[in-house]
This record gives C-alpha cells, structure tokens and sequence, in this order.
C-alpha cells in the first residue's frame, strides 16, 4: 500500500492495529468478563499481570540461590569447616564449581562433597586459615601434589 500524503498515513491504522490487539487478548484469554473483551480493560491488567510474573521469575531466582546456599552452608558445616572457608579453598584449588552443582553433590553426591571438604579443609590449613585451626587434615588427601 502506497501512501502520496503523511495524512493518509496517519490514518490508516488497519491490520497493524488488528495485530497488536490481537496479541494482548490472546494474553488475557483466560480472564472472565471485561477483562477478557473490553480492550482498554484487558491492556491494564495484562500489563499488571506481566508486572507480576517479572516480581515472581526474580523472586524465584533469589529463593533457589538462597536455598542452595542453605543446603551448602548445612553440608560444609556436617564435615567441620565453615561456608566461607569452603568456598575460598575450592577457589584456591581452581575447583570452580557454582553454588547449583555444590548443592546438587551435597544432597545426592554425599561421598563427592565428603572429598571436595576434605581438599577445602587441607588447602585452608596449608594456607593457614585461622578458622580452620582447630580441625585435623583428613589422612586421604595429598596435599603436595594434587593442590598446588
């Protein structure tokens, strides 16, 4: 569709417009009554309702990172050694793995998360930790070669 002046232009609103309404109904098709039919209605609440899911995805987030520090923080402590420490002495050893994985061993992969504190609890007493003073160096690691 050519247009020749900027006035038919502006007036010709056609299927871009259809297309537009188009998608927000089809987000508010599961509403009852004006808000599902009645535009002027609808665009209000789907963009309360979008508003809304954005606040839940970030709420999300924060509530699995703050649970997966729990269950590393609870695991960490089970074997003697302290959240930070753990966290420092794996990022010492060039052990890079992220809170999800850590809590994920900690929970099906006892044994794993037994051996990765063990190498936490050996590398902060070489680097001399003074949290960590008070617990021995488990028997299993070797502390020369496989650390540094």
């Amino acid at each position: 569709m050519v247009f020749l002046s900027l006035s038919l232009l502006v007036r010709s609103r056609g299927p871009d417009e259809f297309w537009r309404k188009r998608k927000i109904f089809r987000l508010a098709a599961h509403y009852i009554g004006r808000r599902r039919n009645c535009y002027s209605i609808t665009i209000k609440n789907v963009h309360r309702a979008l508003e809304y899911s954005t606040a839940g995805r970030q709420q999300k987030r924060e509530d699995m990172l703050e649970l997966q520090e729990q269950r590393i923080d609870a695991a960490t402590h089970e074997h003697g050694i302290s959240f930070k420490v753990f966290t420092q002495s794996l990022a010492r050893c060039n052990i890079l793995l992220n809170r999800k994985v850590l809590a994920d061993l900690a929970i099906w992969e006892p044994r794993s998360f037994k051996s990765l504190t063990d190498i936490a609890c050996a590398r902060a007493k070489q680097d001399h930790f003074k949290e960590i003073s008070h617990v021995e160096v488990p028997k299993s690691v070797f502390v020369r070669g496989l650390i540094k």
